[in-house]
């Protein structure tokens, strides 16, 4: 019987360690923007390789599945950083929302403050990268809308991963360039349809910037998330070759410049 407890207890001991290394592994800090100070997560600190902002989807980091996206990104040649753009409160108040149409207007309300902090963190990630090199951005679901909104017509964001999410409902702002886009679409999705992945391939494609739609057979709109499927591994994988492709090839023109 002591034996048992013994071997329960280091168990335990052993899960908290593991838990606690992986915490551990994210080097945490703060980006103060217009919107206020972003809390940064990042994964690796590789000084010559290009940065990746990623924005979750409403829910925050809290799915193990980030810790995925950023160990395949590191693994890429990709320092990858978890942009906590949503606060505790907007979590809350996103989570207790009495309805889809209640939190739209949430969203509606505190765009610009998202979207002001993206771009100071993109800024000042982008004045880290090695000699100015561009950064990218991969956002998902609320994150992709987030996302795109902030990188239209910027010049330090070099590359743009959507997953599952589009421009904002009723985005008005003028859309006359857009970075190199990469849209990961799930084919099940009912949040947000594939048509809505059509339609902003067209837009790109009318703008004349390099875009690509990857669909995924039965994805739901969650799909990205579930890293131990295969429909998931496959779209790191195009999600960090994208990036890494798009992103070492602007850091080769500045440098040849």
């Amino acid at each position: 019987m002591r034996l048992f407890r013994i071997t329960v207890a280091a168990f335990l001991i052993s899960l908290v360690s593991v838990a606690a290394g992986a915490q551990s592994a994210r080097q945490q800090f703060r980006v103060t923007t217009a919107a206020g100070e972003i809390p940064v997560e990042g994964f690796g600190a590789c000084a010559r390789c290009p940065a990746v902002l990623v924005l979750s989807g409403s829910k925050g980091f809290g799915a193990s599945a980030y810790d995925e996206i950023g160990k395949r990104f590191q693994a890429a040649g990709l320092n990858a950083y978890l942009v906590h753009v949503l606060s505790d409160a907007d979590l809350d108040a996103i989570a207790t929302a009495s309805g889809a149409r209640a939190r739209i207007a949430y969203y509606a309300r505190r765009l610009p403050d998202w979207i002001a902090g993206v771009q100071g963190v993109a800024a000042y990630l982008a004045a880290q990268s090695p000699r100015g090199g561009k950064v990218g951005l991969l956002g998902i679901s609320l994150g992709a809308q987030i996302a795109s909104a902030a990188s239209v017509g910027r010049s330090d964001i070099g590359a743009l991963v959507l997953v599952d999410g589009g421009l904002p409902n009723g985005y008005s702002q003028p859309v006359r360039i857009l970075p190199p886009l990469l849209l990961i679409w799930g084919s099940a999705d009912r949040t947000f349809p594939p048509s809505v992945g059509l339609e902003l391939q067209r837009t790109a494609q009318r703008l004349g910037g390099p875009v690509a739609l990857d669909v995924y057979e039965g994805g739901a709109h969650d799909f990205f998330l579930k890293s131990e499927t295969p429909n998931a591994t496959a779209a790191y994988r195009s999600a960090a070759d994208f990036l890494a492709s798009h992103l070492s090839r602007s850091l080769d023109h500045r440098l040849i410049k």
